[in-house]
């Protein structure tokens, strides 16, 4: 647990006024350690700070608030009683997970207890990381305001179902397979066997030579507007008792003689 520090306030407030534009300052005083949760799931920081938000108790925190909506959490450095953490929060209000999607975190720094100092390092390596970023998500927020859902596959009237089959053959039944895509099994490797009236894909390919071919028929077929299903069958389940073992043959009966 860190030390309680009773100089963050007042080292918060004199930050704030040393930043460009009209920056305030919140101070809050943490009576358990659940109330740092939510800032540890706002500092947008992948580094140091993140880290002493996530491994160590806080006392306190304090948060600045800029003239844009930006906003900096200033904690105590965990084992240096003479420094700082400074680090941007993310913006929350109409912004959704994937408006974060590629865009670096802009990290935060450790400044020393003298605020000039300190609000010269914040302004020139924090700030303009920081506004950087907030303008590409703000800019995603605009262009993709939901996120980008993948839509359900498109429903088609012909299917050829591939079966794996529990001798580990590959293949479906002939007359199951619309004739338009019979040759393209065939250029693929597929064999036709008569005798159990079926295309299968010989074993000798190996497990990465099917595969291959597999998914050479499904980009194929597809240009076809025909699907390809995957099918594995099963074995019976039932299961049934193991009839009871003969008795042994009993030993032939002995006259007794008095």
């Amino acid at each position: 647990m860190t030390a309680h520090r009773t100089d963050l306030a007042s080292f918060a407030d004199a930050l704030a006024a040393r930043l460009p534009g009209v920056w305030t300052s919140q101070y809050h005083h943490h009576t358990q350690h659940s109330e740092q949760f939510a800032l540890g799931d706002q500092v947008w920081d992948c580094g140091h700070v993140q880290w002493a938000v996530a491994e160590f108790v806080l006392a306190h925190d304090s948060v600045l608030t800029g003239p844009d909506g930006e906003q900096l959490c200033v904690i105590d450095r965990p084992l240096h009683r003479d420094q700082f953490l400074v680090a941007p929060l993310a913006p929350e209000a109409g912004l959704k997970p994937h408006h974060f999607d590629g865009v670096a975190e802009p990290g935060g720094i450790k400044v020393t207890g003298d605020p000039v100092r300190a609000a010269a390092a914040v302004i020139r390596r924090v700030l303009p990381r920081y506004r950087y970023a907030l303008a590409v998500v703000r800019h995603n927020a605009t262009l993709q305001p939901e996120p980008p859902y993948r839509p359900g596959p498109p429903q088609v009237a012909r299917v050829v179902t591939l079966t794996w089959y529990e001798d580990g053959a590959l293949g479906t039944p002939y007359q199951s397979v619309p004739e338009d895509a019979r040759m393209t099994l065939y250029a693929l490797g597929f064999q036709y066997h008569p005798h159990q009236a079926a295309f299968l894909l010989p074993a000798a390919y190996g497990e990465d030579g099917r595969a291959l071919r597999v998914q050479a028929l499904v980009h194929q077929l597809a240009h076809k507007g025909i699907g390809v299903n995957l099918r594995h069958t099963t074995a019976p389940t039932t299961t049934s008792a193991h009839p009871p073992a003969p008795a042994p043959p009993s030993a032939p009966a002995t006259a007794r003689h008095r």
